[in-house]
């Protein structure tokens, strides 16, 4: 298969997985209506899909650095989905929790180890890794769309047709694993590139790369979580008015994460990273502080400017960590798009005892503290893999 059509399958993949992370967000509104939870409770929802996801990523990057584990592909895109289906079946908090759950750990264990077979395949090429990135973002923005399109008749009911994208996506995994397995066979004839020494690691760097990543994901995890109801307080309007910014932080998501691998190829990884968070301060501090339509706009700058980064961390992660390379994508990649789901419920706890503006003024100050992270980091060298390494193999 040629790289460039196994990119693009992942790249699809990916997105119907995250998908399920931008529905998590998506229905929060639909029980704050339907229960009539507070803005804690609602938020706790996306904390049991955060936490569990943002715990068991790296543990299934260190899986994934001993053992070649394709399979997983399929399943957990599966398991993603099927969490998510039936979230809004029960009335009751603790199963809704559970289910949430069960597709936290599905999400969990898709990342590193398409990760891994993305930097394969990509050789190394930024632009490459960002349209697998992409994928993920395009999932994030079709989430809205997708729920409010199927809770739009029945409400919480209707859950279970959230289940498709997963059904496609397990399909599309089919040929990347087919390919992976002629891999191996060339693997086995000692075509494979040699493992990487522990001695060119830098963990210092990667240690203050993840906590910059931490920060973002409060920063995007925050906003996502509350933008929709906040979107309706600031302008006035109903449930399109949320929808539409929630769409908009993701949308403007997806075009950083284009931006960022083209300007990486041009200027450097870590020289756009740094201008990207000191561009999302001001962005956030608009979409925050500023009334009305004009809102939209700052949410817009705010994602872009929070997702230019994102990609580019995955790579410079694994480059800080070559010899780790499925450990680096479970940190990197997990806590982008998990661990801010741990501070939910404190913005939402801030939220009920003030006001959810007050709630959300510190998220200002994280792109702000990922900026201090990255200021100091150098450019690593790119470490290329060319085909998987020759690795034992567990069967699910």
């Amino acid at each position: 298969m040629a790289a460039k059509r196994t990119i693009l399958l992942l790249s699809v993949g990916h997105g119907c997985v995250d998908v399920y992370q931008g529905s998590v967000a998506a229905l929060i509104p639909f029980f704050v209506v339907e229960r009539s939870y507070s803005y804690a409770v609602a938020s706790g929802i996306v904390l049991a899909a955060s936490l569990l996801s943002s715990v068991a990523q790296p543990l299934f990057g260190v899986l994934t650095d001993r053992w070649a584990l394709p399979w997983l592909l399929p399943v957990s895109t599966l398991l993603g989905g099927l969490g998510v289906a039936l979230s809004g079946l029960s009335g009751s908090y603790a199963l809704t929790l559970v289910f949430v759950a069960v597709s936290g750990i599905g999400i969990a264990a898709y990342h590193p180890e398409s990760a891994r077979v993305a930097r394969i395949a990509s050789l190394g090429s930024h632009t490459a890794m960002g349209w697998f990135s992409l994928g993920g973002n395009i999932g994030f923005a079709a989430a809205p769309f997708m729920v409010t399109a199927a809770m739009a008749t029945g409400g919480l009911r209707f859950t279970p047709l959230l289940v498709l994208p997963a059904l496609v996506g397990s399909v599309l995994c089919l040929p990347v694993l087919r390919a992976l397995t002629k891999a191996d066979a060339a693997a086995e004839k000692g075509t494979s590139a040699q493992p990487v020494s522990r001695d060119l690691d830098d963990t210092g760097s990667f240690v203050k790369l993840s906590l910059a990543v931490a920060c973002r994901s409060v920063a995007f995890m925050g906003l996502s979580t509350f933008i929709a109801l906040y979107a309706r307080q600031r302008t006035g309007g109903g449930t399109t008015a949320g929808t539409t910014a929630l769409s908009v932080l993701y949308l403007g998501g997806a075009v950083g994460t284009v931006l960022g691998g083209r300007l990486a190829t041009r200027f450097g990884r870590v020289t756009v990273v740094r201008g990207a968070y000191l561009m999302s301060v001001a962005a956030v501090a608009g979409a925050v502080l500023v009334p009305g339509p004009p809102l939209y706009l700052f949410v817009a700058l705010a994602s872009a400017g929070l997702y230019v980064p994102f990609s580019l961390q995955v790579t410079l992660g694994q480059d800080y960590l070559p010899s780790r390379m499925g450990t680096a994508s479970g940190i990197t990649l997990g806590l982008a798009v998990s661990v801010g789901g741990v501070a939910g419920p404190l913005i939402g706890a801030l939220a009920d005892a003030t006001s959810l503006r007050t709630a959300l003024i510190p998220l200002i100050l994280m792109p702000a503290l990922s900026y201090a992270m990255v200021h100091s980091l150098r450019e690593p060298p790119v470490h290329r893999l060319a085909a998987p390494p020759p690795v034992r193999q567990r069967q699910p």
